[in-house]
């Protein structure tokens, strides 16, 4: 399907194309070489939790850069990252003073183990972190803004570690949280995101944006916003809403593919 402009194709063709695209890539041949292979080497809750986030920290950049300083990090954990957080020994900890990805370094690895350590000596599931700001309805807003004081809620954090984690409070999009989010919530019969967190409505999730999927989704006139950024996601997820209102993030397969896969 060729599309040159925003204005030749009717909504009913767009979504009909969408989901075509949605059906070929959400599938379990997508896994292997996309980041989401890392949590899939794990079957403990916890274990996919903490291999999932690392890696979604850790995806800007080169996608076969990223799978590989994943696995890294996981190896060096003794493929064990829950039972390693809980109990490493210091010595253990040593290990770790040598990684390093892109512009993530040691210090910023030390402080995410201690975070780690701290939240699951107190939860079950890393689920409760984005739980905290309450109220009858999950406002993802308001819930990425708690987990992100509440991940430098530590005593001492060191200042360059705060620009891994994003914030609405900054108007930053949040890609990498809320493609973490995609995977831990969206839950489907295909066998590709986890779906293993359930207080968390599927419906409410925010499409992960980037320059890829911003382009592609200004050329389909599914964004007008210029700037890539929080209100460009929420905007961007409104328009998805209204394709499917209750799986709108589904589409992160179409649009992202669309821009990294067939460069569209």
């Amino acid at each position: 399907m060729s599309m040159t402009t925003t204005h030749d194709v009717t909504s009913e063709a767009l979504q009909s194309f969408l989901d075509r695209k949605v059906n070929q890539y959400n599938q379990p041949s997508f896994i292997p070489d996309d980041p989401i292979s890392i949590p899939h080497s794990y079957e403990k809750k916890q274990d996919i939790e903490i291999a999932g986030f690392f890696t979604a920290v850790f995806s800007w950049g080169n996608r076969t850069t990223i799978i590989r300083k994943s696995r890294e990090l996981m190896r060096l954990m003794d493929d064990s990252p829950h039972q390693f957080i809980l109990h490493h020994t210091g010595r253990e900890l040593k290990k770790l003073l040598f990684f390093k990805h892109r512009t993530f370094n040691p210090t910023d690895l030390l402080y995410f183990i201690e975070f780690f350590r701290h939240h699951y000596s107190q939860h079950e599931s890393l689920e409760d972190a984005f739980l905290l700001a309450g109220g009858a309805k999950w406002d993802p807003e308001t819930a990425l803004s708690a987990f992100h004081d509440y991940f430098f809620s530590l005593d001492v954090v060191p200042p360059h570690t705060r620009k891994h984690i994003a914030t609405p409070e900054r108007n930053s999009s949040c890609k990498r949280l809320n493609m973490f989010l995609r995977w831990m919530v969206r839950r489907d019969d295909k066998g590709v995101d986890f779906g293993c967190w359930t207080r968390i409505p599927m419906n409410r999730l925010i499409c992960p944006l980037d320059l890829h999927v911003a382009r592609v989704a200004r050329r389909f006139g599914l964004l007008t916003r210029t700037r890539t950024d929080w209100t460009a996601a929420l905007e961007l997820t409104d328009r998805l809403s209204q394709l499917d209102p209750e799986d709108p993030v589904k589409y992160d397969f179409a649009l992202f593919t669309l821009g990294v896969l067939e460069k569209f």
